[in-house]
């Protein structure tokens, strides 16, 4: 089965401006690539979104609709809704996950 993805407004802004830090701080070939990366990795939700997990800092609050992968260190937080996936964030791990959850996803 293939799966429609799609991008929450959050999730567009998060992308981009992880896109523009790393221009900014590191290099456009870097930023470009971490880029191609995570529309990669998103990519492939399409056929296959199930093997994603519940984010431990939501699991510890009871909260199992999301799932997460990875393109370390960014963390796709995502919802399986029949045949689409919902990209809610796109986080850097090296943050306070546990806050940045409540405020996105539980308020």
């Amino acid at each position: 089965m293939i799966f429609n993805v799609f991008l929450a407004s959050d999730a567009e802004s998060d992308i981009i401006n992880i896109y523009e830090y790393i221009f900014n701080n590191d290099s456009p070939v870097k930023a470009q690539y971490v880029f191609d990366r995570i529309k990669e990795t998103i990519n492939n939700l399409k056929t296959d979104p199930e093997r994603g997990h519940t984010p431990k800092e939501l699991e510890m609050s009871g909260v199992y609709e999301y799932v997460e992968i990875y393109f370390k260190p960014y963390r796709i937080i995502y919802q399986i809704n029949k045949n689409d996936v919902i990209i809610h964030c796109i986080l850097d791990g090296r943050r306070d996950i546990e806050d940045l959850l409540h405020k996105r996803l539980l308020q």
